[in-house]
């Protein structure tokens, strides 16, 4: 099990602490070994943690045996909403290659214009 306030406090809302709970759960998704990650005492969440930590497992892991082997405990209503909604643009953007290149253009043009 892992507790996400224990690996990043009460706020669950940036790619960096994302990465980090995602480095610790995908070699165990990989290996087919059910995570249950606690979000007891979290109290906000913010699309760029939800990207790192789960969004990104889709590109090795198919959404079916994800549902399967990710178990999320003490998760709000705002939590599920912002995990459904990642989910499902990150599920959407690793099957369809076309609309991944299209989202891949945009960012690296947005990029460049910084």
């Amino acid at each position: 099990m892992y507790k996400v306030y224990d690996i990043l406090g009460k706020c669950a809302i940036t790619a960096e602490g994302g990465q980090k709970l995602y480095d610790q759960i995908h070699p165990c998704l990989l290996t087919g070994e059910s995570v249950k990650i606690d979000f007891r005492r979290v109290e906000v969440f913010a699309s760029p943690f939800v990207n790192f930590a789960f969004g990104q497992l889709l590109k090795d892991v198919p959404a079916e045996r994800l549902n399967q082997l990710l178990e999320f405990i003490s998760l709000s209503d705002d939590g599920w909403d912002v995990i459904n909604h990642v989910m499902a643009n990150a599920k959407r953007y690793y099957s369809d290659e076309k609309y991944r290149s299209a989202v891949d253009t945009v960012i690296t043009d947005m990029a460049e214009s910084i």
